[in-house]
């Protein structure tokens, strides 16, 4: 039987939250390192995240290869953080596990998940991309059936693939389908989704994934005529690799965003402008100049800037800065101050890191 979200946490995920994809800290030797990956998490919890996404693209894919063997003991350790946290909170973290592959491969991931206690599985079609919408849909069906499911819409440019409006319009009708992430990073293609899951009528928290245009997506007022009847949707938060860093300061953002919603007035100037901002830190930390190639090696350099981690290192020795990513890096941190939550790290860092 396909385990159900608890009510406390579709309340969390409805509501909005900010929700960091969470990277992978390593040794100079590429070993994992449980030290840091705690403190990680830790950071994540205290500067407010509503839930964790662990075993996703920042997370790095290649856990999952048996030379490596990390898929089980980075779920685990995330696990059993949130374990700790959940002791001291009022709601409950959201937590949430990748899922990949082939449908045989997604399964085992999706029973592993559901042993370990994760809410719902952030289901990545990019293996079966030359698939056609009906076997997409059978396969996303096969997973829903063993724990709730957050659909995935990927940007082609880092291994995803386009998806058809009639993809999305019956996907949104799996009775396990929790949440959709929005990460395209193209308007159309998001349309197309928010639209789906308006006209299904459905209670489908949507989330953007759209690193390039986070502001914009979380102040959009999406309005549809849907049977003669105007429908409105909003995107309500964030599972973000960008939100891996500076998450203080996102889930600050996340609230303004929420008050302009409620109260249902003009966007300022200063959001506007800080839709730029943070646009423009994402270009330099997921090196949009080089088609995304350096953008863990860049989510580890401001972290490691910080202190959280000790090195930028990757699974993939092939995997790191681009060249000029350095001195991109260094040019937002200079243009916008304001965006970085470097005192809050350095006064929690200590207690984090503990053992």
């Amino acid at each position: 039987m396909a385990t159900q979200l608890d009510p406390r946490i579709r309340q969390v995920l409805a509501r909005g939250t900010v929700i960091p994809a969470h990277p992978l800290a390593l040794t100079a030797e590429r070993r994992f390192d449980e030290r840091r990956q705690r403190a990680l998490t830790r950071y994540y919890v205290a500067a407010g995240a509503g839930g964790l996404a662990v075993g996703v693209h920042t997370t790095q894919f290649a856990i999952r290869e048996p030379r490596i063997g990390l898929f089980a003991p980075v779920l685990k350790l995330a696990a059993e953080e949130m374990d700790r946290a959940d002791c001291d909170r009022a709601e409950p973290l959201i937590r949430i596990g990748g899922i990949c592959g082939a449908t045989s491969q997604a399964v085992r991931e999706a029973a592993l998940l559901k042993d370990l206690g994760y809410s719902a599985g952030l289901l990545s079609l990019a293996a079966m991309k030359d698939s056609n919408d009906t076997a997409l849909l059978a396969h996303c069906r096969t997973v829903s059936e063993i724990l709730p499911i957050i659909g995935f819409y990927l940007q082609p440019a880092v291994g995803g693939c386009v998806l058809s409006y009639r993809f999305w319009r019956e996907f949104a009708e799996i009775e396990n389908v929790v949440a959709v992430k929005i990460a395209p990073f193209n308007r159309y293609q998001t349309l197309d989704v928010v639209r789906a899951v308006a006209e299904s009528g459905r209670d489908i928290a949507l989330y953007t994934g759209n690193d390039d245009n986070i502001a914009l997506d979380l102040l959009t007022p999406f309005v549809f005529q849907v049977n003669g009847r105007v429908q409105e949707r909003r995107i309500v938060g964030g599972l973000l690799g960008h939100w891996a860093v500076w998450t203080r300061r996102a889930v600050e953002f996340l609230d303004l965003c929420h008050a302009v919603a409620h109260e249902g007035g003009a966007v300022s100037k200063d959001l506007l402008q800080r839709s730029t901002e943070i646009t423009d830190s994402n270009a330099a930390f997921f090196d949009a100049t080089h088609h995304f190639a350096g953008c863990i090696a860049g989510l580890h350099e401001v972290l490691r800037r910080q202190g959280l981690l000790e090195g930028i290192w990757c699974l993939d020795p092939r995997e790191s800065l681009s060249p000029g990513q350095q001195e991109e890096i260094s040019r937002v941190l200079k243009a916008y101050p304001h965006l970085n939550d470097d005192d809050f790290v350095c006064e929690g860092r200590h207690g984090w890191l503990r053992p």
